[in-house]
């Protein structure tokens, strides 16, 4: 092989990495217990995920990964924004003492499963969470838009166990059907 070959297979071989790195899927499986999710271009993205929630275990972009902000949970799965990336695994809310994940330990009163109604509000098209403990098993939907901003769940409200967040102008009233 001429030198002038070695030089062009070398430039190949590169340019092969550099498309390569370009075209790397926004979701990928690390290890079977990680995945890697990505808001390309500060965009909204969605990752599918096996878990009921997750954690996140490596931030890899200079921007903040923040949850229920740049990244969270909600039905649909994992989802990222305003340039988020990282690796996120299952996270098991248990605490020492309290059970593990097969449900066994501390359970709220009989009263604790009901439905609540509430409204949250984004004013000045900023980022709000309503705290409510939706629970274990819980669910929470949109019954009245109140904003001119049309409220579309997972982008511009969504939720959590720790509440329902609006953004981007949403205003709304909700339902939780708290459950354990």
């Amino acid at each position: 092989m001429h030198v002038s070959d070695k030089i062009l297979m070398g430039v190949v071989t590169g340019l092969l990495g550099v498309l390569s790195l370009a075209v790397t899927p926004s979701v990928q499986a690390q290890d079977g217990r990680t995945i890697r999710c990505e808001s390309i271009n500060g965009r909204f993205n969605r990752c599918a995920v096996p878990w009921r929630d997750a954690q996140l275990t490596r931030q890899e972009s200079k921007g903040a990964c923040i949850r229920d902000q740049s990244w969270g949970m909600d039905r649909q799965g994992l989802w990222v924004d305003r340039g988020c990336r990282g690796l996120f695994a299952e996270a098991w809310r248990g605490r020492p003492g309290y059970g593990g994940p097969d449900g066994d330990g501390w359970r709220p009163g009989p009263d604790w499963d009901r439905q609540i109604r509430l409204q949250c509000d984004s004013n000045k098209k900023h980022y709000q969470l309503c705290q409510v403990d939706v629970g274990r098993r819980g669910e929470v939907r949109l019954v009245k838009q109140l904003s001119d901003t049309r409220c579309t769940e997972g982008y511009s409200w969504g939720w959590n166990r720790a509440g329902v967040w609006v953004d981007r102008g949403c205003r709304g009233q909700f339902v939780v059907d708290r459950r354990w």
